[in-house]
């Protein structure tokens, strides 16, 4: 479109709406007080839409059967907004304020408000079916966002008609799994201050989780990988997320995977398999993330020295093909039947476990809160569950609510919910919070020490009270329930570095239990037979153990604990052709009987490092640095499944350098390490 001048624009009055909307687009460089992407919206608006600053339209409004064909083809990705936005709401704070989402040609279809300001506002067309494209409403947050395809913000008399000049919009795109934008999520506020809180980063992080959220939804059949260059921001709306199918094709892949591999669109990455961009195959991936129980391993790119950390799964149990014995997938892992309510716990078979079962026996049945401590793959959530059977709450619900799965943006509505009709576009009857579900029941709190600061405070005056209130209500309800809580992590040492409250470890440990890892546990191979007993199914025959089979089982150091272990024979069994489970369809680590490197480790176990174990015990007197050096180069050696000239390109050194390091650390390359690594090229 040709630049405007001022001679081709109406002559408007001076100091008006419409004449600085008329100057700034004749000459750019004079609109100080608008940004240029305002500037740019202005500039469509007067040329090639041909609208008027001066009148005071209302944008169209789609009748209900059109409205309702709409929202079939969009329900998908308004099913994975509503939450997110019922929470953007909630942490704004602001009465005169409304979120909504639109399609992507500026249709609104769901919009979240209190039920005054809703109403205030539908005669100005912010009303859901109302097209707010920059075509019918002119400059505004949720139009200008789309024609520009980036977030934006728009200032009350940025508007290009005169009509919303009251208003201040902050708004952000959504982009599906093609990486086409879908929706806009917009805050439209009264208050000029919108744009001075927090608003537009929490407009961003809300579609980010929305993304992520239809990204699972649409792909829910295939392989997700998640990563990110930093641990700690895996399993966060940051992180970058990858869909492959079977062979490791890349299907799709969400904005901050595409940001972090230096892709500019889904183009660059759909078709390419995962080793081409990582130093490691689809089954490799998966099979490292079940050993670390699903933490993030360290992965590098193939071409480049940049590392990742990931987590690859499978699909859900319910979206993968069926081999064999369907029906013995669909209920949840058990360790052995719930027993019966008010009944004592069945025992175990291993004497630690035995005498954790004999105390929680004991405490259960005074309604004192339990504090379950274990490695990640123990069997905390199976334990919680038999407590609560065994308890005199067993009649009620068991509720259960991971705090490390959760964003801590979520974590608060799931606990305490909301009261109905609080806000326009909320579940009509509200929603019920975690603890108010558990009225009567069992609260499990799984992986409590992740909980956020500011919530352990609300969650102490609970504990105290015994009444919740829910979001947006000032009526308290009493709630009785049996209290458990897990963790894998030492809540006193939290409690020590002033990252968990003193006062709620008090209140959640009434009673310590701690579940021994699969490794110490006397009744191994009961465990075992009773495991492949539940996943031969119903009416079928489990198939019997061949010694090879039973010893790597038992030699194994099972590092993923229950966990591991019952995945590791679901593939066994699926794989077992006859009636004789033999090693050959065991994973190959367990088979080699790696054991495990550290009882807290961060990453793989070092096959060829501990074919040189016994050695280790006659190392030269290292200083601390050696120690820390050689540690280094065995844990590349381990990642890189001890490839020499690959570690050297990571620390980039030459490969004479670091044999002659290797050598002056006592580090031998193993000949099972040897054999088992790849060729060069591959």
């Amino acid at each position: 479109m040709t630049a405007l001048t001022l001679t081709q624009l109406p002559v408007r009055p001076a100091g008006t709406h419409a004449e600085r909307i008329a100057r700034a687009v004749a000459c750019p460089q004079s609109a100080t007080d608008a940004s240029a992407a305002v500037v740019r919206s202005w500039t469509r608006c007067l040329g090639e839409y041909g609208l008027d600053p001066e009148l005071r339209p209302v944008p169209p409004v789609l009748s209900a059967s059109e409205l309702r064909e709409r929202s079939q083809r969009f329900d998908a990705l308004a099913d994975c907004a509503r939450l997110e936005m019922t929470t953007l709401y909630q942490q704004l704070a602001d009465p005169d304020m409304a979120v909504m989402l639109t399609d992507a040609e500026g249709v609104v279809m769901h919009l979240v408000a209190s039920d005054r300001f809703a109403r205030e506002i539908a005669p100005e067309g912010l009303r859901v079916g109302a097209i707010w494209s920059e075509r019918e409403a002119g400059t505004n947050g949720m139009g200008t966002c789309l024609a520009e395809g980036g977030a934006v913000a728009i200032r009350q008399h940025e508007h290009f008609f005169q009509r919303y000049a009251a208003l201040t919009c902050s708004a952000a795109p959504i982009f599906d799994e093609n990486g086409e934008l879908a929706a806009v999520l917009d805050v439209t506020s009264r208050s000029p201050l919108l744009l001075q809180q927090h608003s537009p980063v929490l407009v961003g992080m809300s579609c980010r989780n929305i993304e992520n959220r239809l990204f699972d939804a649409r792909l829910r059949h295939a392989y997700p990988i998640r990563f990110h260059s930093q641990p700690e921001l895996v399993y966060t709306a940051g992180e970058g997320k990858l869909a492959v199918d079977r062979d490791g094709v890349v299907l799709a892949a969400n904005r901050s995977a595409l940001l972090q591999l230096g892709c500019h669109s889904m183009q660059a990455l759909r078709g390419k398999r995962i080793d081409e961009l990582f130093m490691s195959t689809l089954d490799e991936l998966v099979a490292r993330s079940a050993r670390q129980s699903f933490h993030p391993v360290p992965v590098y790119l193939a071409q480049a020295s940049d590392r990742f950390f990931m987590v690859a799964q499978q699909p859900p149990q319910d979206c993968q093909p069926r081999v064999a014995r369907p029906a013995a997938r669909q209920a949840a892992p058990r360790e052995s039947a719930a027993p019966a309510p008010g009944h004592a716990l069945p025992a175990a078979g291993d004497p630690r476990m035995d005498a954790q079962i004999r105390l929680a026996t004991r405490v259960i049945a005074r309604n004192v809160p339990v504090l379950l401590h274990g490695e990640t793959g123990t069997g905390k959530d199976v334990f919680a569950n038999a407590l609560h059977a065994a308890s005199p709450a067993a009649r009620g619900a068991f509720v259960a609510i991971n705090c490390a799965s959760l964003p801590e943006s979520l974590i608060e509505s799931e606990l305490f919910g909301y009261r109905a009709g609080a806000f326009t576009g909320a579940q009509r009857e509200g929603r019920r919070g975690k603890i108010l579900q558990a009225d009567g029941g069992t609260l499990f709190l799984d992986e409590i020490g992740d909980m956020p600061m500011a919530l352990q405070a609300r969650l102490l005056r609970v504990l105290e009270e015994r009444r919740v209130t829910p979001l947006g209500s000032e009526t308290a309800t009493r709630v009785e329930f049996q209290l458990i809580s897990a963790s894998h992590r030492n809540l006193a040492e939290l409690v020590h570095d002033g990252r968990f409250r003193e006062d709620l470890f008090y209140r959640l440990s009434g009673v310590e239990l701690r579940l021994p890892p699969l490794r110490e546990r006397a009744d191994r191979l009961a465990l075992i037979h009773a495991i492949l007993a539940e996943e031969a199914g119903p009416g079928e025959a489990p198939p019997t153990l061949a010694p090879d089979a039973e010893q790597a089982l038992m030699r194994y150091d099972w590092p993923g604990n229950l966990r591991q272990l019952r995945y590791a024979l679901r593939t066994a069994v699926a794989l077992c052709d006859g009636a004789r489970l033999t090693s050959r369809q065991l994973p190959p680590e367990v088979v080699q009987g790696a054991p495990r490197p550290a009882r807290h480790g961060r990453g793989a176990a070092s096959d060829g490092a501990e074919a040189g174990k016994a050695a280790q015990e006659t190392l030269p007197p290292f200083n601390a640095i050696q120690l820390n050096e050689r540690k280094t180069i065995l844990d590349l050696l381990q990642i890189h499944r001890w490839n020499v000239s690959t570690v050297a390109r990571t620390l980039r050194v030459s490969r004479n350098t670091l044999y002659r390091k290797m050598r002056l650390l006592c580090i031998e390359i193993a000949r099972e390490a040897a054999a088992s690594r790849p060729a060069a090229g591959d």
